[in-house]
């Protein structure tokens, strides 16, 4: 037969499980990712002109001192931009983006058989460069981009072994004016290519 004294611990200590063990479990969590914004926004892409050249898309999304000590946090309650302890919510009234596309060899699966094309002055002025302010799944025509300025410049051949047999390859870079009063830090600016018969060949996105 059990002893009274010894049933009294027992239920004491089952009733002190009971209750910590879901209070360790409910405990919130406070975690938080924090990305630096220092320098602008990258983006990133490659494409493939029909029946023609490759190429790589490279380029930036900036601001005079508006990127500067500015950060993205992340937590489970939502994401806030900060810099030092001011709560940002907006682009400045004006961004500049800045887009270097250069010739490079495609892929096997694109273009399996035949020479290798390289990119031309003729082809890239055919490409057709549309954006877009995205929010969410929704995305609206960003008016009012203006190119500033265009500048093509020679670039190392891919085999350097033997330049003299190798096609001059170039880069293109491009610069922006990109109006964006008012529009939240939340929304991503889309940059879609088209070739001229209208297919999307590239598509990238300066997303926060």
């Amino acid at each position: 037969m059990v002893r009274r004294p010894l049933i009294r611990s027992l239920a004491c200590w089952m009733l002190a499980l009971a209750t910590a063990v879901p209070s360790a479990v409910a405990q919130p969590k406070h975690e938080k990712t924090v990305t630096n914004l220092d320098g602008g926004v990258p983006i990133d892409a490659a494409g493939a002109i029909p029946g023609g050249a490759c190429f790589d898309l490279k380029g930036r999304l900036d601001a005079p001192d508006f990127f500067d000590n500015l950060k993205r946090e992340d937590t489970v309650s939502g994401t806030l931009f900060r810099r030092g302890n001011e709560v940002v919510t907006e682009f400045p009234k004006q961004l500049q983006l800045t887009i270097a596309i250069t010739d490079t060899a495609c892929e096997t699966a694109l273009h399996p058989s035949g020479p290798r094309l390289y990119l031309t002055d003729n082809m890239v002025r055919t490409l057709r460069l549309s954006f877009y302010w995205k929010r969410q799944l929704e995305m609206r025509a960003a008016h009012g981009i203006v190119m500033q300025d265009v500048e093509v410049s020679p670039i190392a051949p891919i085999f350097e072994a033997a330049p003299e047999r190798t096609p001059q390859r170039y880069e293109w870079l491009l610069k922006f004016e990109v109006p964006s009063e008012g529009v939240p830090l939340t929304d991503s600016l889309v940059l879609i290519i088209r070739s001229p018969d209208h297919r999307i060949i590239a598509r990238t996105a300066a997303r926060l």
